[in-house]
């Protein structure tokens, strides 16, 4: 296999004196674990306090209420999916008692078809369940749910529609088939679906939408397009646009990030080469790009122009780190670990981890939801505190080793 490994460049020269020892590793973790411990166990409390079930998203910026959301938001499944990964990295069997009474509420997401984010939903709640908490019987909701995703294949594009073109914003568009690079991070689902089922039908699905994003969601510097429309009956690729970024051509900074995450865990199930180069190309993208910052937490657009003013996006950051480390077990000693933990070390700090009892019980700040339509700006947000934990978990996890 090719090594793209000859350009770390200049971003990473500094990252030689980011080793640290053992213990200070450990410390790391633990302290970081802790910290996690006392934010959810606050935001969990208050819930429970209140009688019901609620899934914290973000909070509002003008007076730092928390947005709860219903179980078909998008973002449904990553506050469960923090459960899951505080029980793991913890071993106390409260969180998984907690978090078994989250996810089996979004039980009726597995037959949710109206979207492609039941990936997310589903994925980060109940798959998390099935690996760290053995819940065996998950296994009947996550084919279930791979079904329903699957019924947004459009075989003659070779893609997995993202959004339905004629609901809300979408529909001023003129859109017929939208796919967002978002979709890769929905491709995990397939793959767990045919290892637990044996059809081979998800498998294929994921493939073929992998190859036809990496066909056409990428410039020549590997850069991501957020959304590509496709002609649903001819596969013509009718126009390549924006929806959260700063403009057509620029690189939405979330998107480089699911982009680099989602055709690494192409390369988990696949083994195929094609998949673990990409993920390298989309990381010289990103580490050796002159509008990152020195602490690696990127502007919310790499392109975005009122730099160093623009919004950072610590999900960005995260989800990027969390990748990382995966692609260190495949790559070890490729320098992919010590990036991430450059990444950890920057979100782990004052500039991006709460106080404990602040910020809406979330664990980071200062992540951005989507600025063209003036949505949770410089907020917290579920999913960053999702990447965040599963990245310490698997820095923990590579550190063991």
């Amino acid at each position: 296999m090719k090594m793209i490994l000859s350009a770390l460049s200049v971003s990473l020269i500094v990252l030689s004196g980011c080793g640290s020892s053992k213990k200070a590793d450990s410390d790391f973790i633990r302290e970081n674990i802790e910290h996690a411990v006392a934010q959810n166990t606050l935001q969990t409390d208050l819930i429970e306090k209140s009688g019901r079930i609620l899934n914290p998203r973000t909070i509002r910026k003008e007076d730092s209420t928390i947005v709860y959301v219903p179980i078909d938001d998008w973002c449904s499944g990553f506050y469960p999916g923090s459960l899951w990964l505080t029980y793991h990295l913890t071993g106390d069997q409260k969180w998984a008692t907690l978090a078994t009474k989250y996810t089996e509420d979004l039980d009726s997401v597995k037959y949710l078809k109206w979207h492609h984010d039941v990936g997310f939903m589903i994925g980060c709640s109940y798959l998390n369940g099935y690996r760290l908490g053995d819940k065996k019987a998950y296994k009947e909701v996550i084919i279930e749910a791979a079904k329903s995703l699957s019924t947004r294949f459009r075989p003659n594009a070779g893609v997995i529609q993202s959004w339905d073109a004629d609901k809300g914003w979408q529909g001023t568009r003129g859109w017929k088939c939208p796919v967002i690079i978002d979709n890769m991070m929905n491709l995990e689902l397939l793959f767990e679906a045919t290892a637990m089922s044996g059809d081979s039908t998800f498998y294929h699905v994921a493939v073929k939408h992998a190859d036809t994003t990496m066909a056409n969601h990428f410039r020549k510097d590997f850069s991501s397009y957020h959304v590509v429309d496709y002609d649903p009956e001819t596969g013509e690729v009718r126009s390549h646009q924006t929806a959260q970024g700063y403009a057509h051509e620029s690189a939405w900074a979330r998107g480089q990030a699911w982009a680099i995450y989602g055709y690494t865990v192409c390369y988990r199930y696949t083994k195929n080469p094609k998949y673990l180069e990409m993920a390298q190309h989309i990381y010289q993208f990103i580490f050796n790009n002159k509008n990152l910052p020195a602490d690696l937490v990127p502007y919310w657009d790499y392109d975005a122009p009122n730099k160093p003013n623009e919004p950072r996006d610590a999900s960005a950051a995260a989800c990027t780190a969390s990748a990382l480390y995966e692609m260190e077990t495949y790559l070890p000693g490729s320098q992919y670990k010590e990036t991430a933990d450059k990444i950890m070390e920057s979100l782990a700090s004052p500039a991006y981890r709460a106080k404990v009892g602040t910020n809406g019980n979330f664990i980071l700040m200062h992540s951005v939801g989507s600025i063209p339509h003036g949505a949770e700006i410089d907020v917290p947000l579920n999913y960053a505190d999702y990447y965040f934990l599963e990245a310490l978990m698997r820095k923990r996890d590579i550190e063991k080793n």
